[in-house]
């Protein structure tokens, strides 16, 4: 419904933003088209009519289809792994694993749960194992929002070092036109960064919760919830970990590896970290021993569940068309250009962040910002003078942080309501968390800034 209302607004800014165009140049040292910060002119207006509105939408799916496609087989290949219950057997095999340890779960899993968000997207999937997490939390003496933590701390950490996360990091440099997943050393050491700032809080609020359960956030909640859940049914379903299991992980883990090394070595892009997801369909199917047709069963219900992001990408894409055919996409540059001026170079990474990060708390999707947000902020970054890898950079911190405490995010919300959490409770924990996030997002930017990060 946001990105249906941004379109018409594009629309209607079409007939009131006073159209307006740089000159492209191109950029000897890197061969890409570039903005020539002193060209911009204004031109006569061109408002949209009802039917290029209308066909916007059909030709932002053409024109992001490169990134639809993508998104989709990374979707279906995930759901394929899902199906086979790795997942959820090796969260039983950890738990069992801890007994007599409990608050040792947290730097355990939770690390875990951070590098997948980190390298694969994960987020939404997590949503299907909170009634595990919550029994499991509930077992070991914890309370719901250690529960809920473990995912979405895990979904803002991860995503905010986004090290190969094709929804965020991967959309976002596709439309910037650097390397995929070029950068990746610093977001290496982002991942490092975050994993530890996060983990701390988690394990030292779940430690004052083993001991003092009273000063628990949900204390007087939990004792409602923890009488309705059969703790012992949930906890008995998990299970243990299969030969199976242990090779459908091991292969996930070699494609993770696969992206790492291609993405370093032989400049990997999309088709080819693609082809490597669909390997993982098929090794999956035959070391699980599913038939043809639970594969491709599997694989369409995960395609599925990427309708949603795809769509998003596509009418984003024709945002991006009206904007660009109304001749007020560079107008809107060059204001944000002179706005921008008047913040010292070093700060400027900073204040894309800030923006980035405001305009995420309305549209939660980080594909979706991508597709809204990228064609401005890549050539504003060429125009204010820092590199399109610090815009990135802004963008994908800006995109993950404020998701655990938005309420326009869907993931958060379901996961929130699935543990019996109130939004405000949950805010007594996660706003400090932000505020630790928000500290790395400065130094890292302000480094980047600093370094002119590359290629470009």
């Amino acid at each position: 419904m946001i990105i249906a209302v941004i379109l018409v607004l594009s629309a209607i800014a079409t007939y009131i933003v006073p159209a307006g165009e740089f000159v492209r140049i191109k950029d000897a040292a890197s061969g890409r088209m570039i903005v020539d910060p002193n060209s911009f002119h204004f031109i006569a207006q061109k408002p949209t009519k009802i039917l290029d509105f209308l066909m916007s939408i059909p030709k932002g799916i053409k024109g992001a289809a490169s990134i639809v496609g993508f998104l989709m087989i990374i979707g279906g290949a995930l759901n394929v792994m899902a199906e086979t219950g790795a997942i959820h057997a090796f969260m039983g095999h950890v738990v069992k694993k801890m007994e007599g340890h409990e608050t040792l779960i947290i730097p355990v899993l939770l690390p875990i749960f951070i590098c997948l968000s980190a390298t694969a997207g994960c987020s939404e999937e997590y949503i299907a194992f909170i009634p595990l997490m919550t029994a499991v939390c509930y077992a070991l003496g914890f309370d719901s929002i250690v529960a809920a933590g473990m995912f979405l701390c895990a979904v803002g950490a991860g995503y905010g070092a986004g090290v190969t996360n094709p929804f965020t990091v991967g959309v976002a440099q596709s439309i910037s036109g650097l390397p995929m997943f070029s950068g990746i050393q610093i977001r290496l050491v982002m991942l490092v960064t975050l994993i530890i700032v996060t983990v701390i809080p988690l394990y030292l609020y779940a430690r004052m919760v083993k001991k003092h359960p009273e000063k628990s956030f949900m204390y007087d909640y939990d004792q409602i919830y923890k009488e309705k859940m059969n703790i012992e049914s949930i906890m008995g379903e998990t299970g243990t970990m299969t030969r199976t299991h242990k090779l459908v992980l091991f292969g996930f883990c070699l494609v993770v590896a696969g992206i790492l090394i291609g993405v370093l070595k032989f400049d990997f892009y999309m088709d080819e970290i693609a082809a490597l997801f669909i390997a993982l369909i098929i090794y999956t199917g035959i070391v699980s021993r599913m038939n043809a047709n639970k594969v491709a069963n599997a694989f369409i219900k995960g395609v599925a569940g990427m309708a949603l992001p795809c769509m998003m990408v596509g009418m984003c894409k024709g945002v991006t068309i009206l904007l660009d055919n109304g001749h007020i996409l560079d107008t809107i540059i060059y204001y944000l250009a002179n706005s921008l001026n008047a913040v010292p170079k070093s700060m400027l990474g900073i204040g894309m962040f800030i923006v980035q990060d405001i305009f995420n708390m309305v549209v939660p999707s980080g594909s979706g910002q991508a597709a809204i947000t990228m064609p401005i902020m890549a050539p504003l970054a060429d125009l204010v003078g820092i590199t399109r890898q610090t815009a990135v950079l802004a963008f994908q911190m800006g995109d993950a942080f404020t998701n655990s405490v938005t309420p326009a995010s869907g993931t958060t919300m379901t996961i929130l309501s699935i543990a019996g959490i109130p939004l405000r409770r949950w805010w007594k924990f996660a706003i400090p968390m932000l505020g630790i996030w928000w500290i790395v997002a400065f130094v890292v930017l302000f480094y980047a800034t600093a370094v002119q990060i590359g290629p470009f």
